[in-house]
This record gives structure tokens, C-alpha cells and sequence, in this order.
């Protein structure tokens, strides 16, 4: 029997071969048989093969990046077929569940107003924030071949995953104009599915448009404002003519509704959009649209702002400087490699970098006001304030300075101001870069290469920027980008808003540069979401060098109690928007007649302190306050339904107010 297993035939080797006679090997054959050794048994054979290869030939190595793209594509499969699964059973199923476990669900607000007798009233207007609105391919370079009219964003992201160096071709703009690079076109989604939902599965519009319809608002008397949310306001209507379409379909609705002015509700960046709209539909042609300065005392009711970030919102700041967010560092400290991995054909993080600072509307969110709003070396609106929100036995940031809004290293945060010794960035000599001398980042380095070694070192000398500096920063690092931006937009506080400069567009976003509408009857609400850790300001590191990296970390290793957390000093907000940003200009920029506010035109605050999910059946909870998921809070539905049937802002029960924001206002030394 032993003697018949060594003689068996190989698994290549059909059975049949082993009774044909061998082939007589030629002179050359026989001799290399005869050098050869005899081959060893299967079991010594694995034993000596070398570490690294696998036994079978043309075997691929399993790589990191593959076990990824399985972990990824696991994840996304149980996704979908649970998400399936949930929306095939009957609605019945989820419901008893969830009542078996948390007890009867309450009426939507919808339901619960139907039957108090509610009707639709004034028609009402969307305006989408930032990245929340679809986007569309209407022309495109080959890469893109057979995507015409298919979202590039918002819905699955599939391309994404299929292309993504050709979506970021397409999703990025151009880096001189701002505008449509050549040869391509990406268009806003219309209608009231541009951003009902961002993606299957998880709502934007869709709750409060479901709610709306049942107390009898239809698609005749609702309008989604839909812009392309990447390009600045006033380009919206050189290129598309968002603004005047917006005037056009707000007056035909006013006309067909029997004269019922219209309500507003911007949502985030919606919100500035709104504001830069308010003044150039009363500004003159060309430049505005014409309207006159009671065009929004005939038109609009109310201006409902959800999660507005009215001043600004520091994450800009952290996005613009170095690509990150609190999140983003987060992960970049769990999987160090993971973002600055050759994912993309460099790094995934400065692909990132390269497209969203082609996007002039970021810029838009870079904090507004300066050290006199968000606070200075030695002062900040916010300290002592509660870590984390909403539990009174926290601790309290008492000694966080929150004005020094970057620093390089926790000593310098914590340091007193005599003890810092800052040396000027401003006028240092740029150059002297080694890992890119031969250009081969490109594009993908964005400016870092321009600035050089010396560059980037005089910015990490100058140690603590404040909002007063943070401009000219984001100016010195990215100078092309700022260029742009400065031209659209404006942060500082107004002297004399007389003065003829501020009839020019940039400054039309800008709450404490310009005016409100000549419209006494009109009302403005703030809603947002309180309870939920905000970012605030950074604590920065030089990154290691490493060919085209991105010089500039948040340091994730720096940590104190719950105010500072991987590097970010967290406040009270709606994860997105600090309560200062969200709740000043209505505590106290237009409370009352101020010069921005100078037909003291009512304003009210309605806070909604966050609650997460009671179970997972909830989904994303009917008390949210986070900074979209708030969108399907039922008490804020409920107020924003109730303005729509006719309330006014005292009727719903004016000022709702759980934070330190007027506290907060007061420490604020602005001339009104």
C-alpha cells in the first residue's frame, strides 16, 4: 500500500496517463533528470517553503486594502438587506414591536393637528443647506460615460465607489473662477425630491413634508429652492439663475394662494443663503433682483431657520485649514494610516482637501465677527460654561479659554497671554520645499507646496490664532481659495451700515454687515437643537514629513475631562452649530430695533434639547437635536406647522430658550 501512494498520480495528472509508456526524454532531458534530486514528500516539501508565499501558484497576497474593501462591502451588503427587509414588512410589524417596547407611539404632529382642525394656510418654501441637496451630471469628460442625468450626489454614491478620481474630477470646481470646469456640468436636482432624502434610508425633508401633507399642503403650495450648494450665493444666479427663479416661483405662489404671503424655512447653510437672497431680491439690477425694499413685506410671513449658523461655524475653520473635523482626526488617530493611504492614487485626505476647497461655499461658514463676537487671547463668551451640555453635575470650563480658536500644543491653550511669545506670520518668506521640488503632487497638495518648509513653520511659531487672525491665516496657507472667497464673502462687523460698500453682494450674508428687510409685520424664528457637544477650537501639531502631506494635524492625543476631547474643545450645540452661532442675532443683534434690525421686526429663539432614541426601532428619535436628524423632531415640526396654518410667534409660545445664550450675549460687546 505504500508503495502504491508513492506512485500515485498528481492532482494534474490525469488517472488514465499512468498506464501509457513514458516518453524517451532526449539527450538534454536526461541529463537535467538526472542532476535533479529526487523530490521530496509533500509534508518536508511544505516545511521548507519560504515564508510569505502560499502553496498554490499565482496565489495573491491578501493586503490590507483588500480586507477594507471586504469589511466595507460587508457592512454595506447587511445594510441594504436589512434596510430591504425593513421597508418590504408591513408598517404594522415595526410599529407593535416598538409599542411592545417603549409603549404607544404618540401621534405625528401631522395627525395631532388634522384633528384639532388645522389647514394649510401660507405656502411654504424650502431652502436645503449645504451638501444636503442632489446634485446631477448633465455633461462630463469620458470617465463619465453613461452617467447623464444620474446623481453624483445624494442617492446610493455608487459611482463613488466605481470611479472615484472621475466623481472628484466632476464633484470639484474650477480652481480660478469658482465655477464650472471645462467640459463639465453638474446641475442642482429640482423639485421636492432634490432633498427629501440624502440617501435611501435617511431623511432630510421627507418627515416635515410628510407632516405638512396632513393637515393638506401638496406640491402646489410647497417649493424646494434647490441651489448648487457647492458655488457662492451670488454665482448661483450668474450661472443658474437660482436667485430669480426663487423671487419668480415665491411671487407666482403668493398670486395663486390667494395672496397668502409665504414662510421661509432655510435649514443650515440654507439659512445664509436666505439672508444674501432677502437683500438682493431689493437691490437694484443688475447686480440684485429688482424687488424694491418692500418686495419681503408683500412676499414672506415668516423665516423659520433651523440649525442656522448665523456666525459662522468653527469646523469651517478646521475643514478649510487641514481637511479634518473632529470625526475625521478621530479616525485618523484610531487607523493612523487609514487617510493618508494610497486609497485614490495618493491619499484619500487630500483628494478631500483638493475638491471641498474648490467649493466657495464653504467659505461661507468661516466664523463671522471676529474677537468680538467668539472672544480673544484672554476672554471667551462661553467659559465656565458646562461639559457636557445639558448635565448640571459636570464639570465646567472654567480656565478654557474657547477664543484661541487653534493652537499649536496644549501648553500654549493653557498658557497665560504674557507667557506666549508669538512671532508674525505674515510678511514669512515662502519656499525651500524639498519633498515636492519635482511637482509631482499637483493639484493634490492644493497651495502646501507653495508655501514651503519655511512657511509652514512660521505658521506653527505664531502658536494661537484667534477669529481675529483666522482669516489671515486661511489667506497665507491658501491664497488662491481665500482669494475667491474674500471677493463673495465678508466677516467682520459693520462701523456704518450706511455706507455705500455694504450695498455690495459679499457683504449680503453677513448679519452683523448688513440690514434687515424693510418688513415690520414680518417675523424670524431660530430654531436649533441644544445638549450636544460642539466643536469650538483645536489643538494643532506639525504631521510628520511625509512626501505631499498635509503639514497641519489636530492633535488627538491631547485630552481633559469631557470639555476637551482628541484634540477639539467642546460647547453646547447641535453637534454642527455652536449655541453662540445659532442663538446670538435673535438674543441679541436684532432683539428689539438695533441697527440691524431697524424696524424692529420680531424675532424669536425655540431651543430643543437633544434626546437620543429611546431603541433602535426609533431610528434617529422624535426628539433629536442634532444638526439634521432635528429635522424629524416632532415638537419642532409642530411649531413649524402651526406657523404655517397662521400662528404667530407669541401663539406658539415665543421664546423657548434652555441654554446660557443670552447669558452668553451679554458678555458680548457689540454696538447696537
Amino acid at each position: 500500500m505504500s508503495e502504491l501512494r508513492k506512485r500515485k498520480p498528481t492532482a494534474s495528472t490525469p488517472s488514465a496517463s499512468a498506464h501509457r509508456p513514458p516518453p524517451v526524454p532526449s539527450d538534454s532531458e536526461s541529463i537535467v533528470s538526472e542532476s535533479e534530486p529526487v523530490p521530496e514528500p509533500a509534508s518536508k516539501a511544505k516545511t521548507k517553503q519560504k515564508p510569505g508565499k502560499t502553496q498554490q501558484t499565482g496565489a495573491k497576497k491578501w493586503s490590507c486594502v483588500d480586507s477594507c474593501c471586504w469589511l466595507i462591502g460587508i457592512i454595506c451588503s447587511v445594510w441594504w438587506v436589512l434596510l430591504f427587509s425593513y421597508k418590504a414588512m408591513p408598517a404594522s410589524i415595526p410599529q407593535y414591536v416598538t409599542e411592545a417596547i417603549s409603549g404607544p407611539m404618540p401621534d405625528p404632529p401631522g395627525v395631532k393637528l388634522q384633528k384639532e382642525g388645522l389647514k394649510a394656510k401660507h405656502p411654504v418654501v424650502f431652502v436645503p443647506g449645504i451638501v444636503t441637496g442632489g446634485l446631477e451630471l448633465w455633461e462630463g469628460h469620458q470617465c463619465a460615460e453613461g452617467l447623464f442625468r444620474k446623481r453624483l450626489w445624494g442617492g446610493t454614491f455608487g459611482e463613488v465607489y466605481k470611479r472615484p478620481l472621475c466623481w472628484v474630477e466632476h464633484m470639484s470646481m474650477d480652481n480660478e473662477t469658482g465655477l464650472d470646469p471645462p467640459g463639465i456640468r453638474v446641475r442642482p436636482v429640482t423639485g421636492l425630491v432634490a432633498a427629501d432624502y440624502f440617501a435611501p434610508g435617511y431623511f432630510v425633508w421627507a418627515v416635515l413634508i410628510a407632516n405638512l401633507a396632513r393637515i393638506g399642503y401638496e406640491e402646489k403650495n410647497m417649493y424646494m429652492a434647490a441651489y448648487d450648494w457647492r458655488i457662492s450665493f451670488q454665482n448661483t444666479e450668474v450661472r443658474d439663475q437660482t436667485l430669480s427663479r426663487i423671487k419668480s416661483n415665491i411671487e407666482l405662489m403668493v398670486a395663486t394662494n390667494g395672496g397668502n404671503k409665504v414662510v421661509v424655512i432655510p435649514h443650515s447653510m440654507g439659512v445664509l443663503y436666505f439672508l444674501h437672497f432677502m437683500k438682493w431680491v431689493e437691490a437694484p439690477v443688475p447686480m440684485g433682483g429688482g424687488g424694491g425694499p418692500d418686495w419681503c413685506a408683500k412676499h414672506i410671513k415668516s423665516v423659520i431657520n433651523i440649525g442656522g449658523p448665523f456666525l459662522g461655524v468653527p469646523k469651517a475653520v478646521s475643514g478649510l485649514f487641514s481637511a479634518e473635523a473632529k470625526d475625521v482626526a478621530v479616525a485618523r488617530g484610531i487607523a493612523p494610516g487609514l487617510l493618508d493611504s494610497d486609497f485614490l492614487g495618493q491619499t484619500t485626505l487630500r483628494h478631500v482637501m483638493r475638491m471641498t476647497r474648490t467649493w466657495d461655499s464653504t467659505m461661507s461658514m468661516i466664523p463671522r465677527g471676529g474677537d468680538t463676537i467668539w472672544g480673544a487671547l484672554d476672554w471667551s463668551p462661553e467659559e465656565g460654561s458646562v461639559c457636557p451640555p445639558g448635565k448640571e453635575d459636570s464639570d465646567r470650563s472654567i480656565g478654557i479659554n474657547y477664543g484661541r480658536m487653534i493652537s499649536f500644543g496644549k501648553d500654549v491653550a493653557d498658557a497665560p497671554v504674557s507667557d506666549i511669545d508669538q512671532i508674525d506670520f505674515h510678511d514669512a518668506e515662502k519656499g525651500y520645499n524639498i519633498a515636492n521640488s519635482n511637482g509631482s503632487c499637483g493639484d493634490t497638495w492644493t497651495e502646501y507646496h507653495e508655501m514651503g518648509w519655511i512657511g509652514i513653520k512660521a505658521v506653527a511659531d505664531y502658536k494661537v490664532y484667534t477669529m481675529g487672525s483666522i482669516v489671515d491665516l486661511l489667506s497665507f496657507v491658501a491664497p488662491k481659495m481665500m482669494q475667491r472667497g474674500n471677493a463673495h464673502f465678508s466677516y467682520g462687523i459693520a462701523d456704518d451700515l450706511d455706507d455705500p460698500k455694504y450695498k455690495h453682494y459679499k457683504y449680503w450674508s453677513n448679519p452683523l454687515e448688513t440690514k434687515l428687510p424693510n418688513a415690520p409685520e414680518m417675523e424670524i424664528f431660530s430654531l436649533y437643537g441644544v445638549g450636544l457637544p460642539t466643536e469650538r477650537a483645536y489643538v494643532y501639531k506639525l504631521a510628520q514629513s511625509a512626501g505631499c502631506y498635509i503639514p497641519f494635524q489636530i492633535d488627538t492625543s491631547v485630552n481633559n475631562g469631557t470639555c476637551l476631547k482628541d484634540g477639539v474643545y467642546l460647547v453646547n450645540g447641535d453637534e454642527t452649530v455652536p449655541v453662540l452661532s445659532a442663538g446670538f442675532m435673535c438674543a441679541k443683534g436684532w432683539r428689539g430695533k438695533t441697527r440691524f434690525n431697524p424696524t424692529g421686526m420680531k424675532n424669536y429663539i425655540r431651543e430643543y434639547v437633544h434626546a437620543p432614541p429611546a431603541n433602535l426601532l426609533e431610528g434617529r428619535g422624535t426628539q433629536s437635536g442634532a444638526h439634521v436628524d432635528i429635522m424629524g423632531n416632532f415638537a419642532l415640526i409642530e411649531d413649524v406647522l402651526r406657523i404655517a396654518a397662521g400662528a404667530k410667534g407669541d401663539e406658539i409660545g415665543g421664546d423657548q430658550v434652555h441654554s446660557d445664550i443670552f447669558k452668553w450675549a451679554e458678555k458680548i460687546k457689540l454696538k447696537l
